[in-house]
């Protein structure tokens, strides 16, 4: 309104929002117009009014930043379509062009009269003005490309007052707000020029990261300047200014200038050190110079005939392509200025940065690549090539730039078709396939070129060729120089076997192409290179294909090879891994005995087999009679084991023992014993023995304890008879064991009246026994034994025998023990009892001394000997009375042998009386002597020593040879122990009664009782030797 007052209202034509300009009246709002764009998330109003101010509001009425002071009175504002810029008239009689925040770009079309609309042809660049004097103007606006490129980063205008920075590689962008319009743009390294219409202003990186994005303002130079291309270097910048360049420093300091002789179409900066860049500039005139900063004088690189329109050089500066103006691509020789090769259809040009044969060009559409001089490879593309970076390629299409990613295998295959293997692994370098390197690779090592192929075959990561190519690089080194035999290698390799083996063959090396065809199981093949005249080679040949029909599951066809090959080894392997006994049977018999090893592996799987039968004839050819040994033994035949330790008895330990051991896990102990004595391991006979003795006297089974000790004491004996430092210990283990062999023998009837209901034994004998246990249990009672039950025993016995007396002292005994509650009620009615009868033993029970003729008390403090000539009973093993039995001994220098010899002479024994008498007979008389000078002592000494009178020293009796000429054979018994022990000799006093010794274990018994024992057990009841065994 002319008060100064925008009213927005709905479509009602209701007010929502008042808007009062400051100037009030003195500011009429002349024109109005919505921002059209869609992209802004506010409705914004522009107001343009004549005191001369451009305002932008929200449709809240809330202005946005600050007013624009115009020159004029504004007649008209009118966005573009797309709310990008505004176009807005007035009374300076022309057409501005604004920013659609109000940034004045420019002027677009100056009229004669006030200028009081304009407006913009809908989604296009066109303006039409209504002027004050009646004119209309249509008017197109053309928005130049404002931009740099350095490499991978490009600098462009955006919006007219920014500048957007992009780096090509990695995608990042930056943008810098300049709020100007911007008229030129260049870039360099770590440099960015921005002309602005009355500045220009530099701006640097922040770091030398080539990623780096952040630029800072380095210098500012406030001038202005009018020039048709702007360059900018490390230390200046460059203007051109149509035939004239001018070399500025940040400073605004005017440096250098160059005069052409033409104008300059084309200048590129190419490079060098800070302040001596090296710029490239095309003339109109054909002429390319190279001008240096710090240089006064452009130097003329070449001149051709026609414009120039774009320049580059390659990476190493010796050579330069030209786009001319008939779009022609001129490729020169910079030292040589010579024309190496031109390509129609280019309107821009780009050498490789990393590779200084490829370069490419763009026009009609079409991208070409040219490496060297090979044709060019085309692809579709739309847009100017402005860069060419390794496999990347920038292509400017209309205002975006893109990097193509580009693969390089056309170029490569080219530079491969004529076998330049390292060039091609150039290219490949910049990027191609997986499947172009593998090519690059196969060829190169077909080519030999085996440095390219290394390389290559790392890229894919193909260890078998790099493997291969290794080698073929030793072999090198040691002086093989054949290409033919590596080219054969590779063709092998790469599964071309056929021209391998030609190649092979070619150049003698039939052996390699039999090698190779055997280890590809191609057996028919590898015939062809078999020497008729080489037997070896055909056995080798044989035996690799039934290598390949046992890894190829036919073990029977591969076996039959084998043995045909004479692998008797490996066909037995096979044979006895499929378990074909017979077969394997076969072999062993056709086999000589001689073949041990072979032969030994036969009978190894025969024993796996189990079968022994087999195995035993197989070790019997061998003749190896330990492992048939062996065999039997771990078969557990144990019959054919003994029968061939008959033959040879030095394996007698390896079938003893085993065997020992195997009745010993079987609970036959006593035989296993028996083997270990055999085997003459006595140490682990008497370890058995002493574990079953043990055992047997945990269980309470005596009887066998009994036994084992007798054994043990046996075993002890055997042992003090072969070592010499053992003896005397062994001798004292000897008589150890036989006194608890005797007492456990004995103590087994105690044993079994106390515990068991019933008893077989007569009171008498029970009587005997208990006093025979206590009279040798003076000291330590062995382990089992029980002296309560041995009390117990007597004391029942002696009260039932009439041996009262000793009765009350087994009871008075049994009062000082810990008596178990099964005895205890019939102690004491026994204790009480026995108080009840005369305090005296029965004079029937007490024993004599048959040496003295003492009486000797029931209990005697001499334990088993006689209290007055101190001469040991001998007992009867069974009942356990005394025996009437005398020991005597031999005197000084009478052996063994020769008293035998002197007893078994059976001289008759005389009458006592007649004895006395002596018939004497000479000639024709006879006469009686009555001899009394004869030494009775010396006939007979036992009958002598009958009226001994007693002492404190027992002395033993002696005789001396008459006498021992003098006894019967049967009245003497003779307990013969094997050395080291000494012979025992006894003389019966009673000869009538009948007594019989065990052979073996020289126990003495009363014979009725010893053949009643026998019959009942079939054995000595003390050591249990049978009675069919000889002495």
């Amino acid at each position: 309104m002319m008060n100064g007052v925008v009213s927005i209202r709905n479509k009602n034509g209701e007010e929502k929002v008042k808007i009062e300009r400051p100037g009030g009246s003195s500011s009429p709002i002349w024109s109005i117009a919505w921002n059209p764009s869609k992209d802004e998330h506010n409705d914004i109003l522009a107001v343009a009014d004549w005191g001369q101010k451009l305002s932008f509001y929200q449709l809240s009425g809330k202005q946005i930043g600050k007013d624009r002071t115009l020159t004029y009175d504004p007649c008209c504002v009118s966005y573009f379509s797309k709310g990008e810029y505004i176009v807005m008239s007035g009374s300076d009689k022309q057409a501005s062009l604004y920013t659609k925040d109000g940034v004045r770009l420019g002027t677009i079309g100056e009229q004669n009269s006030w200028v009081w609309t304009c407006r913009v042809k809908p989604d296009s660049n066109y303006v039409v003005l209504g002027c004050q004097d009646g004119t209309i103007a249509f008017v197109q606006l053309i928005f130049s490309t404002v931009h740099g490129l350095y490499k991978d980063r490009y600098a462009y205008r955006d919006s007219m007052t920014d500048v957007i920075v992009q780096h090509l590689i990695t995608e990042q962008k930056v943008r810098i707000k300049c709020r100007e319009l911007v008229k030129k743009i260049a870039i360099y390294r770590n440099r960015l020029a921005i002309q602005l219409p009355e500045k220009i202003l530099i701006y640097e990186l922040y770091s030398d990261d080539s990623s780096d994005m952040h630029y800072r303002i380095k210098e500012k130079i406030c001038r202005k300047f009018e020039c048709n291309l702007l360059v900018v270097c490390s230390l200046h910048i460059i203007l051109c200014q149509e035939k004239r360049l001018q070399c500025l420093s940040f400073t605004s300091i005017k440096e250098k200038e160059w005069l052409m002789e033409s104008l300059i179409r084309y200048i590129k900066v190419i490079g060098g050190p800070p302040g001596r860049e090296g710029l490239l500039v095309g003339l109109k005139n054909g002429a390319i110079l190279k001008i240096f900063v710090d240089n006064p004088f452009a130097i003329t690189l070449l001149k051709q005939s026609t414009s120039v329109r774009c320049l580059d050089m390659s990476m190493s500066r010796s050579k330069l392509a030209v786009v001319d103006e008939h779009n022609t691509c001129l490729v020169y020789d910079i030292n040589t200025k010579e024309l190496l090769f031109q390509e129609p259809n280019a309107n821009s040009v780009a050498w490789n940065t990393q590779c200084e044969d490829m370069l490419c060009f763009s026009g009609s559409g079409y991208l070409n690549i040219k490496a060297s001089n090979f044709p060019v490879h085309q692809q579709k593309l739309q847009g100017f090539v402005v860069g060419y970076n390794g496999s990347k390629i920038f292509c400017l299409h209309v205002y975006s730039m893109s990097a193509v990613e580009v693969p390089q295998s056309a170029p490569m295959y080219q530079y491969l078709e004529r076998k330049m293997f390292k060039e091609a692994y150039q290219i490949a370098c910049l990027g191609v396939t997986d499947n172009d390197w593998r090519d690059l690779a196969t060829e190169a090592l077909e080519g030999l070129d085996f440095d390219t192929a290394k390389k290559a075959f790392i890229r894919v990561r193909d260890l078998r060729y790099l493997e291969l190519i290794s080698s073929i690089e030793e072999r090198k080194k040691r002086g093989e120089s054949d290409d033919n035999l590596f080219l054969a290698d590779v063709y092998a390799y790469q599964g071309k076997f056929h021209e391998a083996a030609k190649l092979y063959k070619r150049n003698g090396y039939d052996s390699r192409a039999l090698s190779m065809y055997t280890d590809l199981r191609m057996f028919e093949y590898a015939k062809e290179f078999v020497g008729a005249a080489d037997p070896k080679n055909s056995r080798l040949l044989m035996s690799k294909q039934a290598d390949w029909a046992k890894n190829s599951k036919e073990p029977r066809a591969a076996a039959e090879m084998y043995l045909s090959a004479g692998e008797h080894l490996k066909a037995i392997d096979i044979i006895g891994e499929h378990g074909w006994a017979d077969m394997l049977i076969d072999i062993a018999r056709k086999l000589d005995k001689a073949e041990r090893e072979p032969l030994a592996k036969c009978a190894a799987y025969f024993k796996k087999l189990k079968h022994h039968g087999y195995a035993s004839e197989t070790f019997s050819k061998m003749g190896d009679m330990q492992a048939l040994v062996q065999l039997h033994v771990e078969a557990r035949h144990w019959e054919e084991a003994f029968s061939l330790v008959e033959k040879h008895v030095q394996f007698k330990d390896d079938v003893y023992v085993p065997y020992a051991q195997w009745l010993a896990e079987n609970d036959r102990f006593e035989e296993a014993q028996k083997a270990f004595h055999k085997a003459g391991r006595q140490s682990e006979a008497v370890k058995v023995l002493e574990q079953l003795t043990h055992n047997a006297v945990v269980e309470s089974r005596f009887n066998d304890a009994a036994y084992y000790y007798w054994m043990l004491s046996m075993q002890c004996l055997d042992i003090a008879r072969e070592s010499e430092e053992q003896r005397e210990e062994m001798l004292k283990m000897v008589e150890r064991f036989q006194q608890l062999a005797e007492l456990y023998h004995v103590y087994h009837s105690v044993q079994r009246y106390t515990d068991e209901p019933f008893s077989s034994h007569l009171p008498e004998t029970l009587f005997n026994i208990s006093r025979f246990l206590l009279h040798n249990l003076t000291k330590d009672v062995p382990l089992g034994i029980s002296k309560v039950n041995i009390l117990y025993a007597l004391a029942k016995q002696s009260q039932a025998l009439g041996a009262f007396k000793l009765a009350r002292h087994a009871y008075e005994k049994l009062q000082e023990l810990h008596v178990p509650a099964r005895f205890q009620d019939s102690m004491d009615l026994g204790s009480l009892t026995v108080r009840s009868k005369p305090f005296h033993d029965s004079e029937d029970l007490i024993p004599m001394c048959y040496r003295c003729s003492t009486n000797n008390p029931l209990l005697n403090s001499q334990g088993s000997a006689c209290i007055n000539c101190k001469q040991p009973f001998i007992y009867s093993a069974s009942s356990y009375e005394v025996l009437p039995l005398v020991e005597f001994y031999l005197e000084e220098g009478i052996t063994n042998e020769e008293a035998v010899s002197l007893i078994d002479l059976e001289v008759p024994r005389q009458d006592r009386k007649a004895a006395r008498w002596q018939e004497m007979s000479s000639g024709e008389s006879q006469s009686l002597k009555l001899d009394d000078g004869m030494d009775e002592a010396e006939e007979d000494p036992f009958t002598a020593k009958l009226s001994f009178e007693g002492g404190s020293e027992f002395v033993a009796v002696k005789v001396s040879r008459s006498v021992l000429r003098s006894m019967s054979r049967r009245d003497v018994l003779i307990r013969r122990w094997p050395k080291p022990l000494k012979w025992k000799y006894y003389r019966s006093l009673l000869p009538d009664v009948s007594i019989t010794m065990c052979p073996s274990c020289f126990q003495m018994f009363h014979s009725e009782d010893y053949e009643l024992l026998v019959l009942q057990h079939n054995c000595c009841p003390y050591c249990r030797r049978p009675i069919d065994e000889p002495n």
